[in-house]
């Protein structure tokens, strides 16, 4: 019984810490303070990874700059297209926005044409 009245607790404050969480990530991304992100918001948040592995800082990550040392070149250009089109995967409601939910929503899969 006391397992079960643990289990019951953890599960009850889950999506309070949860929902913490999503709000500390959605005030670190959003810009302007509407509670929502957009596109623009999202893609200057999101290329920190980019930015950290463009060494000489050209706009493009070369072979060698990527992890395992290979790979086909990847521009910034590129890089901004692939968040686009992950940013418009995570936009269930299609408002071009992303709200805390969708924010928390787990990656969505690439939509079959």
């Amino acid at each position: 019984m006391r397992l079960v009245l643990l289990y019951g607790v953890l599960l009850g404050s889950a999506p309070v810490f949860a929902q913490s969480s999503v709000s500390d990530y959605l005030q670190r991304i959003d810009r302007d303070g509407d509670r929502r992100v957009s596109l623009a918001e999202y893609q200057d948040w999101m290329r920190y990874g980019f930015d950290a592995m463009d060494k000489n800082r050209d706009g493009v990550l070369s072979a060698e700059e990527q992890p395992g040392g290979r790979g086909k070149a990847i521009s910034l250009a590129e890089h901004l297209t692939t968040l686009e089109a992950v940013f418009k995967r995570q936009d269930s409601n299609r408002d071009g926005f992303l709200d805390a939910r969708e924010l928390a929503a787990p990656p969505q899969p690439p939509r079959r044409r």
